[in-house]
């Protein structure tokens, strides 16, 4: 409380506070005083962030679609597989691969993709693991799809696809195009692949998805069930998967399984 915090720094304490513009006379800091309140201060911050996080259930598996969600782009839109890169900043972690270029077009993950990334790459998320599924409608598109994924970094050095791949000791689990044995319909093909691939059942999936070429979340959510009645919890993400997608996904599915 505001009472606690002045009487650790020898503030005076009265029962009412009057905030004007002006300095006040004294209030008996010097500058490591003042050092000392602010690193307690932000200690204490940590320390909520870290309880509210431990109130987290997190998924087993977190799927993302690919196209209009995890990046900018629609592959089958573009007009040639990606060789050049774009350099950029990675959300503060330094200088990385932030787009790949087809064409004239950049491919770009979105904000709340790449923060999502990040904070696997660094194990927030206590065991969780990621995987993709896109319903590309070519095989030439699957093929852009796929280098994009090689060539965008997560943190300098790190690729997506090696952060795919980090999670299943090198094996691809992800289910990526729509050429037989998969389909259009990923509640038909995408997930039940996934889930005889990776071994962890529908219900303790989290799936992205723009659903902007067919609602993929209803149908995944609903079809994808295992013999309790719970499956896959789905996020839509209509404008793509940003910074507020991403923790409201989550929160979606905490809040589900608690």
């Amino acid at each position: 409380s505001v009472i606690a915090f002045a009487q650790t720094v020898n503030f005076p304490v009265t029962s009412s506070f009057k905030f004007t513009n002006s300095r006040p006379p004294s209030v008996g800091l010097d500058k490591r005083s003042l050092v000392q309140c602010r690193a307690e201060a932000s200690s204490m911050v940590k320390q909520e962030s870290k309880e509210a996080s431990e109130g987290m259930v997190y998924p087993e598996l977190c799927v993302f679609d690919l196209d209009a969600c995890l990046w900018d782009q629609e592959m089958f839109e573009m007009s040639e597989i990606p060789s050049k890169k774009v350099l950029g900043d990675l959300n503060g972690r330094g200088q990385g691969v932030t787009g790949v270029m087809s064409g004239h077009e950049k491919i770009s993950l979105h904000a709340g993709a790449l923060l999502a990334l990040q904070d696997h790459h660094d194990g927030k998320h206590g065991g969780m693991k990621i995987a993709v599924a896109s319903s590309a409608d070519t095989p030439f598109a699957v093929q852009i799809g796929r280098k994009a994924l090689t060539m965008l970094e997560v943190v300098p050095g790190v690729t997506v696809w090696e952060l795919l791949v980090r999670d299943w000791d090198g094996r691809d689990v992800n289910q990526i195009g729509r050429s037989p044995p998969l389909s259009s319909d990923k509640s038909a093909t995408h997930f039940p692949r996934l889930r005889e691939a990776t071994g962890i059942p529908f219900d303790k999936m989290l799936f992205f998805d723009d659903c902007n070429w067919g609602d993929h979340c209803t149908r995944v959510s609903q079809r994808c069930l295992e013999d309790n009645g719970k499956g896959v919890i789905a996020h839509k993400t209509p404008n793509g998967l940003g910074i507020n997608e991403w923790k409201a996904g989550l929160k979606k599915y905490s809040e589900a399984r608690k």
